[in-house]
């Protein structure tokens, strides 16, 4: 005989044709919805880790992590900026001057928001050299008058490398004909593609043709940090203001990315948990519909277990019988859902893509990225399988014990 006894006759129960063919429905539609439930956590949750991290990496890799600006120019920034980066957190520096202005081109007028910097601090602190598509930041040279645009931008302006564009500035300039904004003429040296919504609003220029454009002396507005753990951005940059204030340097303010995109990650943030929460109460309906399942399906064995109470099966072992069948549903729902989700996973960015694309749909116009980010996570992978077997093998043992306390007597009476 196969032993042990209650898994033989519990895995019997499961591949047997029942007669009741409602009972066979019931316990069919708790393994799909099983299925269904594990295999939308593990896509939603992968999709959710794909928005975190591209927030991380692409946005928070062109915008500042966190800096230090003075109220005035910085004229002597390699000093200050040596001085940062001997900061245990800090894993590299940058200056940068900032302004905002139009772009004009072909009788096309784009907002933008200008930085300039200097090439060599720059690839320490952003991954822009990594997502160049045509020429370069090294071009960047003080009174050549170069720009650096993303690739959104130029398509947006009709334009390619080595074409001139006009950046308008904001500033009116008093002259014969009235007052007129100042204009300045830049040839673009470069262009690049992060696949955010910075490729639309940044561009960068030569540091000191920063300060030119600004009628400041030459030197930067500031020090940009790059971290190695962005979450302690507003601790290490209100850290290093504290101490350069104190050194009696200048007068110092800092700010970080939480100020710019902090709202955006913690939306994301709030999201991911809401939209797992409500997908786990999924899960948890369909694990206890093994509940009215089993339930059903003892009602229909009475018969079956009283006469293997007569044969000296104790209750301990139809306790196990049911609570086997039980699992059994939940284990194949389980292992069908996570195979289902982990290649959803893997594949809803193409999948998706290619529904936006074929349809001609613009599922993303509202969000920061332009196509749908998908990172799977396995350590999510593993918590969603123990979440969803527990929850299984919790749902049987109601069912199980009740199969247990049936009177062997009273289920033959009318039998």
């Amino acid at each position: 005989m196969f032993k042990p006894i209650s898994l033989y006759i519990g895995l019997r129960y499961t591949r047997a044709r029942r007669s009741n063919h409602f009972i066979s429905f019931i316990a069919l539609v708790s393994m799909i919805g099983l299925t269904l439930g594990v295999a939308v956590l593990i896509t939603v949750l992968s999709v959710m880790n794909g928005f975190d991290r591209e927030l991380k990496n692409r946005v928070l890799g062109m915008v500042p992590q966190a800096t230090v600006s003075s109220t005035q120019i910085l004229t002597d920034w390699p000093v200050l900026a040596k001085k940062i980066e001997q900061h245990e957190h800090v894993a590299g520096v940058a200056p940068f001057t900032q302004l905002q202005g139009m772009l004009t081109a072909q009788g096309t007028v784009a907002g933008i928001m200008v930085t300039g910097i200097e090439p060599k601090y720059e690839k320490n602190v952003s991954i822009i050299q990594q997502h160049m598509v045509e020429g370069s930041i090294d071009k960047l040279q003080k009174g050549e008058y170069g720009i650096v645009l993303g690739k959104q931008m130029t398509d947006g302006l009709g334009l390619r490398l080595n074409d001139s564009v006009t950046l308008v500035l904001p500033e009116a300039t008093p002259s014969p004909a009235g007052v007129v904004p100042r204009f300045k003429r830049f040839k673009i040296v470069g262009i690049f593609s992060i696949g955010a919504e910075v490729d639309s609003s940044l561009g960068y220029i030569a540091l000191n043709d920063a300060s030119t454009l600004l009628r400041l002396p030459d030197g930067a507005q500031g020090i940009r940090m790059k971290l190695d753990d962005i979450f302690l951005a507003p601790q290490i940059s209100n850290e290093i203001v504290r101490d350069l204030n104190q050194s009696g340097r200048g007068n110092f303010y800092a700010s970080d990315w939480t100020y710019t995109h902090g709202n955006l990650f913690s939306a994301i943030q709030m999201e991911k948990t809401m939209v797992a929460l409500l997908l786990v109460l999924i899960v948890i309906v369909a694990a206890f519909n093994i509940v009215s399942s089993l339930v059903m399906v003892v009602t229909d064995k009475k018969a079956d277990i009283a006469i293997l109470r007569t044969l000296g099966a104790s209750p301990k072992t139809i306790t196990q019988i049911f609570m086997v069948q039980g699992t059994v549903i939940g284990v194949v729902g389980t292992i069908m859902g996570t195979i289902l989700g982990i290649t959803l996973a893997l594949t809803v960015s193409d999948l998706v893509g290619w529904v936006s694309t074929a349809f001609g749909l613009h599922l993303f116009d509202a969000y920061f990225i332009n196509y749908l980010p998908s990172y799977l996570k396995w350590q999510d992978v593993v918590k969603i399988v123990v979440l969803s077997l527990g929850l299984s093998f919790i749902a049987t043992i109601y069912p199980a014990y009740r199969a247990a306390k049936i009177q062997p007597a009273e289920a033959l009476r009318y039998e």
